[in-house]
């Protein structure tokens, strides 16, 4: 997986935890992506909303998300939602630059390819941005923080694995083979398209077995 990204998502999960909900993102760093970004289809009419992208060291934008349906707010308790509770209804949708084994621009070492894993992983770290247990101090919860990163990162890196299921989604209107997992806060799953990104998805209050995915034609339209 790349090694940017998982830095960057683990910031991402952090300030999310802190800064809820979003200030309104500029759509500036998505057009600067050279890859397209992907979000629900057509068939989906609720409200659209831009996240943030991640950049490489050296400033290049390599993945990033936008969001669908209620801006999630972050569950104050270490606990799992039940069915007395309001469920808020939302779909994330990562993209992820389909990367091979590259040099940093500066030469001096190399930047690991991407892969569905790197999808996955950033999914699931963006799931955890709205499961912050908001009633520990703040080293407890950079504790928890780094131990359900770190198994985000290893259900991410084992996706033939018994954790995760296979589910076939449209993108761009092809039936498309998906890794699909559910935890008490939510689900996640990730694949790849025929544009050369990985794309990677969480939510919550949302069933992941009736959404598609598209290429977004204008990013605009989500600020």
């Amino acid at each position: 997986m790349e090694t940017t990204s998982r830095v960057g998502a683990q910031a991402s999960a952090a300030e999310g935890g802190q800064q809820l909900p979003f200030a309104r993102r500029t759509v500036d760093g998505y057009l600067l992506a050279p890859f397209p970004w992907y979000g629900l289809d057509e068939a989906f009419t609720g409200p659209r909303w831009l996240m943030q992208v991640g950049t490489s060291a050296e400033g290049a934008v390599e993945h990033g998300s936008v969001g669908h349906g209620d801006e999630p707010s972050v569950r104050n308790e270490f606990t799992a939602v039940t069915e007395d509770e309001p469920k808020e209804r939302f779909a994330v949708v990562v993209t992820v630059a389909a990367n091979d084994v590259r040099r940093s621009a500066d030469g001096t070492g190399l930047l690991e390819a991407t892969s569905v894993s790197s999808a996955a992983w950033l999914a699931g770290v963006g799931l955890l941005s709205f499961t912050w247990p908001g009633q520990l101090d703040h080293t407890l919860r950079d504790d928890w923080l780094d131990q359900q990163t770190e198994t985000a990162w290893v259900l991410a890196d084992d996706l033939a694995g018994p954790d995760w299921s296979t589910l076939s989604l449209p993108v761009d209107g092809v039936p498309t083979p998906f890794h699909y997992r559910e935890s008490e806060f939510g689900w996640v799953l990730a694949g790849s398209t025929q544009e050369g990104v990985h794309v990677g998805a969480y939510g919550r209050g949302m069933s992941a077995y009736g959404l598609g995915f598209a290429m977004i034609k204008d990013i605009a339209t989500y600020a």
